[in-house]
């Protein structure tokens, strides 16, 4: 069993994400490469700042454009959207996936609610079936809702959504561009390489998705590997006995972190970065490109795995609560909060808004974990630089600052409106 203290782990975990010690990506190419390296891009429709997918890509990627991973997706074929837990996928991994989704058609995967759709929807189903035949894409917006049954059911409030988002999760249609974000459907087999339109064997589709499930998270409980591949249809029993073999084989390794009470798992292939990283060396396939998180803050999308539900407060000591679906009366911080990352920290975060009537980005709070950091010029440059960068991903002519507290952050955020380099990179990580 491997030991590691808790920066070991935090600098482990956000390397494995693409977070530290700087982005190692860049462009479109650079794009799929981070996609690749998170496992899954988590999608959701917000659009207050921007999308929490581009900034998630953004804060990995230089150069990152908004959209460019719906280029990948949708124009390229290189990944796919699917799942109750809606995420992009690479397209290289449909067979397993396929497997997946004819579990959930099958009634082995634990949800009920794909099965009771079958029941409950058959014609409309058969019905968008036909219609996809025939138009070649559909979307759910094609449909009124005086021509369809209504539903009381979150996926939608038509019969056409259901039969549709039954379609999608089964396997039969996938997602072959978004308008305005919502899907616009087609049959698989017009969407899908020809090559990768089968299904991989059972033990192969299993011991994937564990393999998957442990490179998202760097450091898995095991108990959260058993329930997620419960969910793809195995029982506790049969999960433990393949972990058994996988730790047996080499696949995983079992890693215990100074001050976790639980074991957790690794990918054994990252066995040699852990020691690394251990050893206070950075991998060399984590080297910048640009600048260290050290010399220019990184802000977090309020979805990104290393912080979301409550994993900031294990990793980071940060207590972090996405807002935007509390009332208003009942938020700390803000509507559209976002995690500030500096070195491997989490330091502060902040609310903001993107006036698009002005094209100016405004900060509407900036909140430090420790006061000193407001009189810390290394802080108040590598903030600055974040802005700076920030405000170019956005797209937007100015910076409004005025509500952040402490002069010298003002000051420096102020002047970054106006200056457009960016630090040059060192050795300090």
């Amino acid at each position: 069993m491997l030991i590691i203290n808790i920066e070991t782990a935090r600098r482990f975990i956000l390397g494995k994400q693409g977070l530290w010690p700087g982005r190692r990506w860049r462009g479109i190419e650079g794009t799929e490469q981070a996609m690749h390296a998170m496992e899954y891009l988590q999608l959701d429709p917000l659009h207050i700042i921007a999308r929490s997918q581009d900034i998630k890509l953004h804060s990995r990627v230089l150069d990152y454009t908004p959209g460019m991973w719906e280029d990948l997706a949708y124009q390229q074929r290189k990944f796919f959207d699917w799942g109750g837990w809606l995420a992009v996928r690479p397209m290289d991994e449909l067979p397993h996936w396929r497997v997946v989704m004819r579990r959930e058609r099958d009634g082995h995967s634990g949800n009920s609610r794909i099965c009771r759709m079958a029941r409950e929807h058959a014609d409309a189903i058969d019905e968008m079936r036909a219609i996809l035949r025939e138009r070649g894409t559909v979307s759910n917006r094609d449909f009124k809702m005086a021509t369809r049954t209504r539903t009381q059911n979150y996926r939608g409030s038509k019969d056409s959504a259901l039969a549709l988002y039954y379609l999608w999760r089964t396997g039969e249609v996938m997602t072959h561009h978004r308008k305005n974000f919502e899907r616009v459907y087609a049959l698989t087999e017009t969407v899908a390489p020809a090559h990768l339109m089968r299904e991989s064997g059972e033990a192969e589709a299993d011991r994937f998705l564990i393999k998957k499930d442990v490179s998202f998270s760097g450091l898995s409980q095991p108990s959260r590997v058993a329930e997620s591949f419960r969910g793809h249809g195995e029982s506790d029993r049969a999960a433990k006995k393949l972990l058994g073999a996988m730790l047996a084989d080499g696949d995983l390794i079992e890693v215990q972190v100074e001050g976790w009470k639980r074991v957790h798992y690794a990918l054994g292939s990252d066995a040699e970065v852990l020691g690394d990283v251990s050893a206070g060396r950075v991998p060399k396939a984590w080297t910048p490109l640009d600048t260290t998180t050290t010399q220019e803050v990184v802000f977090l999308a309020p979805l990104d795995h290393v912080s979301a539900r409550g994993r900031a407060k294990v990793l980071f000591g940060f207590d972090y609560v996405w807002e935007v679906y509390k009332p208003e009366h009942l938020r700390k911080f803000g509507y559209y909060t976002l995690p500030i990352l500096w070195g491997d920290r989490l330091v502060a975060r902040f609310d903001s808004k993107l006036d698009r009537k002005t094209n100016t980005f405004v900060i509407l709070g900036l909140w430090l974990e420790d006061e000193a950091l407001g009189n810390d010029e290394a802080f108040a440059e590598a903030l600055a630089c974040g802005f700076a960068r920030f405000v170019k991903f956005l797209g937007a002519s100015k910076l409004d600052a005025t509500a952040i507290r402490e002069p010298l952050l003002r000051q420096r955020a102020c002047e970054s409106e106006h200056s457009p380099s960016s630090p040059k990179q060192s050795d300090d990580v």
